[in-house]
């Protein structure tokens, strides 16, 4: 495999500018769990809609094989999420410009080697002390096929797979970052699943932009004076305790359980955009034409699992075809301890 493109910002934007997405992120107020997301119905049913990277984190504890109980394993990974703007739909006004930042834009163009980019998505993630990130890839798209309508976990599968890049959407990811964080180093793979990570330090004002849907990408553990998982659960979420306060409290229901300054935490803001050849291909993918259909992309998997000799009789019930497809085409980087994985990044 040839080594992912990548691109590093340093500083992303003018000191002005990145002081107003500071208090952009306070003025949006609160953040709900990304655990929130619902369950898959249908193939897969029951399976969180990540379980490929929750499995195997709690399998190999990590990027550094940590071992602890599963409670504790998936209470690190029970981070905090809200979305800023989705193609025309912005929901934190002043987003605007970061969303058609023309860094961005340029460095998409490269990764891609498309022309064509169109922004589409911006949100921001927030981890709090002693939480982390499970190494994964992100849920790419195709035509027809989106996790807006479809489990995401089949998205995952079908880009590992190969077996439907000419419907696939090439997306660049930017992740950037507006606080010195202690720990909480991103981590990718731009080398492949077997090559060595890159730990990419978090500062105040920097990002790197790179195909987040293919290059394996996590975040490390971010400082906890104890190391304790902390106690989230369904239903609470991050209030910011108001504009210019850099004060922060999680909070269950009206209860406050606990309180951050902004340097104690991890807040990234997330830029992703669709790359096409040409504006032709752009206008297939709005127009919808020769769009894919779940039973096509089922047909084709099941198909290429039989030629592999991983299914002989019936198709499998639901949730094992969905364990034996992320089994069979979703290859993580192997765990090292911790002590490795350091002296290589």
């Amino acid at each position: 495999m040839a080594s992912a493109t990548y691109r590093t910002f340093e500083p992303l934007l003018q000191s002005e500018e990145a002081r107003d997405i500071v208090a952009l992120c306070e003025r949006f107020g609160s953040y709900g769990l990304y655990s929130e997301e619902g369950l898959n119905e249908g193939i897969g049913e029951g399976l969180p809609q990540r379980f490929d990277a929750a499995f195997n984190f709690i399998r190999t504890g990590g990027r550094f094989g940590r071992r602890e109980d599963l409670h504790s394993l998936a209470a690190r990974t029970n981070y905090f999420r809200e979305t800023y703007a989705y193609g025309e739909d912005v929901r934190a006004p002043g987003i605007e410009p970061f969303l058609h930042y023309e860094g961005f834009v340029d460095a998409a163009r490269e990764i891609h080697g498309r022309p064509v980019v169109e922004p589409a998505i911006v949100y921001a993630n927030l981890l709090l002390p002693g939480q982390e990130l499970a190494v994964h890839t992100d849920v790419p798209e195709f035509r027809g096929i989106s996790r807006k309508l479809h489990p995401q976990w089949l998205c995952v599968v079908m880009h590992h797979s190969g077996l439907f890049d000419r419907w696939r959407m090439p997306i660049a990811t930017a992740v950037s970052w507006y606080q010195d964080s202690r720990g909480g180093a991103f981590a990718f793979y731009p080398d492949g699943a077997e090559g060595e990570p890159v730990a990419h330090a978090v500062r105040y004002n920097t990002a790197v932009i790179l195909d987040t849907d293919t290059v394996f990408h996590g975040v490390d553990r971010v400082h906890s004076p104890d190391d304790v998982a902390p106690p989230f659960r369904p239903g609470m979420r991050v209030h910011s305790e108001g504009a210019g306060t850099g004060r922060w409290q999680v909070r269950d229901g009206d209860s406050v359980i606990g309180r951050y300054g902004w340097d104690e935490m991890r807040f990234s803001i997330s830029w992703k955009a669709y790359c096409f050849r040409d504006e032709e291909e752009r206008r297939s993918w709005r127009e919808k034409c020769d769009d894919l259909s779940l039973d096509f992309v089922l047909d084709a998997l099941e198909k290429d699992l039989r030629n592999r000799g991983r299914i002989t009789g019936e198709r499998p019930a639901s949730r094992e075809l969905a364990e034996l497809l992320v089994e069979t085409y979703v290859h993580f980087p192997p765990a090292r301890p911790a002590a490795e994985a350091m002296s290589a990044s």
